[in-house]
């Protein structure tokens, strides 16, 4: 009999996510490399930064770059509604892939890639440029906020009723660095009344 544990006996691990994030990038391939060592299961889920900046006082040049942060998010919700929560995964490395090492523009020749790539249908990039998706695009993002609160940006990450923003880190945690940073989140994260801990960022995004 095999000793791997089955998704139904591992623990899920909620992550909430915006492919035009570098730092939600880096966090989401640490989180691969923890589900290879130890019984967690990822669950993917859509948020945006532009639905959570939106309203906020923020400078004009990023305000300006999240004008195409829409059409990303667009594309995964359309994903989701068509095949189900079980592709986000695949199709966020698959844009995050040719965001963040291939360095490829947020536009639809972009989306059809990963699409395919991913094994889903194509036509869907043209959710970027549609406000049909709008609706169900804010009530997940609402759902992985909700539980963290307002001053924070993505990733969201729930485990076991305990919900944080992070880790913002670099480079990818890998292996056993990787488990011993997931356990101390843990530790900190479901310690009552504990809220934050954070210092400068002196290190750009490493995707190595």
């Amino acid at each position: 009999m095999s000793s791997e544990s089955s998704p139904e006996t591992r623990t899920p691990v909620d992550f909430w996510f915006d492919p035009l994030c570098p730092w939600a990038w880096i966090t989401s391939r640490w989180v691969h490399e923890v589900a290879a060592l130890r019984p967690i299961e990822p669950r993917w889920h859509v948020m945006s930064l532009a639905v959570l900046n939106e309203d906020k006082d923020i400078p004009e040049n990023y305000r300006e770059m999240l004008k195409t942060a829409w059409g990303p998010v667009r594309v995964c919700i359309a994903a989701e509604q068509k095949y189900g929560p079980e592709v986000l995964g695949t199709l966020y490395t698959e844009l995050g892939t040719r965001f963040h090492h291939d360095k490829l523009p947020r536009e639809k020749a972009t989306y059809i890639a990963a699409l395919e790539a991913a094994g889903l249908d194509p036509a869907l990039a043209g959710a970027a440029d549609s406000e049909e998706y709008d609706e169900a695009l804010r009530a997940s993002h609402k759902d992985g906020i909700d539980r963290v609160g307002q001053e924070v940006g993505t990733p969201v990450i729930e485990v076991e009723g305990s919900a944080f923003f992070g880790p913002v880190v670099t480079p990818i945690p890998r292996g056993e660095a990787a488990v011993k940073l997931w356990d101390g989140v843990l530790a900190v994260a479901s310690t009552d009344g504990f809220y934050e801990l954070k210092r400068t960022r002196t290190r750009d995004p490493i995707f190595d």
